[in-house]
């Protein structure tokens, strides 16, 4: 019955078109126009689910012209969103094969067939249908949004960046947000590749786009780091704290690592300290209490940590309060705390740890662009209880 009700709606938009144009037709006292013979054959193909046949009559009974370009359009836009992309990509390559159709006309149907292309996953083809459409005063903010997409799933970093460019001088609007994680996908590349000097530089050109681009710095931080720069290392994850503090538990462990290293271990603890109390935090307050069981004993850190959960009671730093306690207990109690040490465990087993600010996807990595909605920057960890 639902592929039947399917299988009716381009059956009715296109009757909505001959009762609009024989109603117009009557008010101006022309003579009503005789219901194509192909039309009524189509209908038929529909009837017995043989779209196909349908399409392909339709197409003819339905000639092209100024009249009929938004039904043909509606009519492909209509298979297109119920996944029938083939299809869709007929109906729009009827249109622009047509000699007849105005300029403004053709756009629409090439942005339309751009479109199919895309769903369709033919990239190759979607790109040159709207490069062909940025000159264009009618759908080149479109074309540009579509090409940039188109980019990033071909990971053409380059040319991302070239027409995030053209696009921010088509809408006014900055795009330096996004471009700068271009340039850290490049710099991610050219790491890999052993590129490191080359890699370095392509960090520090996203921080020239956007100062406030967290991941250049925790990119930066490493890099540097991997290169035994401790100290310039550390400043670069500082850096993160006037960027956007939502992702100081990122730096904590390279930071401390890179102290350690130093033997900067009282200027840490300092830090830390510092953090914790203006921002919060479990992984900076679980930070702190290693360190103190690191330079002074156990028995702090356990202190430290009670004292911090009954103001900021947190999942984490409950297990982590019950790791360090299971070495002081015996007999029973002992059994008690492995008890609540699985018991945490499976709490902390299945949460998520990062969240979109934009579209609530969740996950346990921090993905720098939204699986979810594609929006850069907007995974970020999970605050609360359960999370930071």
């Amino acid at each position: 019955m639902q592929e039947l009700l399917w299988l009716l709606l381009p059956l009715a938009a296109l009757s909505g078109w001959y009762a609009a144009m024989g109603s117009a037709r009557k008010r101006a006292g022309a003579p009503r126009t005789p219901v194509s013979p192909d039309y009524l054959r189509g209908v038929n193909y529909l009837l017995d689910q043989q779209p196909d046949k349908a399409i392909e009559l339709f197409t003819k009974a339905l000639e092209v012209d100024s009249e009929t370009v938004e039904t043909h359009l509606a009519l492909g836009n209509l298979f297109r969103r119920r996944g029938e992309v083939d299809r869709a990509i007929r109906i729009h390559q009827n249109l622009i094969s047509r000699e007849n159709l105005a300029p403004a006309e053709r756009s629409d149907a090439v942005l339309e067939l751009g479109h199919d292309y895309l769903r369709a996953g033919l990239l190759d083809r979607a790109e040159a249908l709207f490069l062909e459409l940025v000159d264009s005063d009618r759908h080149a903010e479109r074309a540009l949004r579509k090409l940039v997409d188109i980019y990033e799933q071909e990971r053409d970093w380059e040319r991302a960046i070239r027409t995030a460019r053209r696009l921010e001088r088509c809408t006014g609007k900055p795009l330096a947000r996004v471009i700068a994680h271009y340039h850290c996908e490049q710099a991610e590349e050219r790491n890999g590749e052993g590129r490191r000097v080359e890699g370095l530089a392509t960090v520090r050109r996203a921080l020239d786009v956007s100062a406030i681009c967290v991941r250049a710095s925790l990119l930066e931080g490493r890099l540097l780091s991997e290169k035994g720069q401790y100290r310039a290392a550390m400043l670069a994850y500082k850096r993160v704290e006037q960027q956007d503090p939502d992702y100081l538990a990122e730096i904590i462990g390279p930071l401390v690592d890179c102290c350690i290293r130093e033997e900067r271990v009282p200027e840490m603890i300092k830090y830390l300290s510092y953090l914790m109390e203006r921002y919060g935090g479990i992984t900076v307050t679980l930070a702190l209490a290693d360190m103190k069981a690191r330079e002074k004993s156990e028995a702090e850190a356990i202190g430290f940590l009670t004292q911090q959960l009954r103001r900021r009671p947190s999942v984490r730093g409950l297990h982590r309060l019950i790791e360090l306690s299971t070495a002081h207990v015996e007999g029973p109690a002992e059994d008690y705390m492995m008890l609540l040490g699985d018991l945490a465990d499976k709490l902390l087993a299945d949460r998520p740890v990062y969240a979109c600010r934009q579209c609530g996807f969740a996950g346990k990595v921090l993905h720098w662009q939204c699986p979810s909605c594609k929006d850069w920057g907007t995974v970020k960890p999970i605050q609360g209880v359960q999370g930071e």
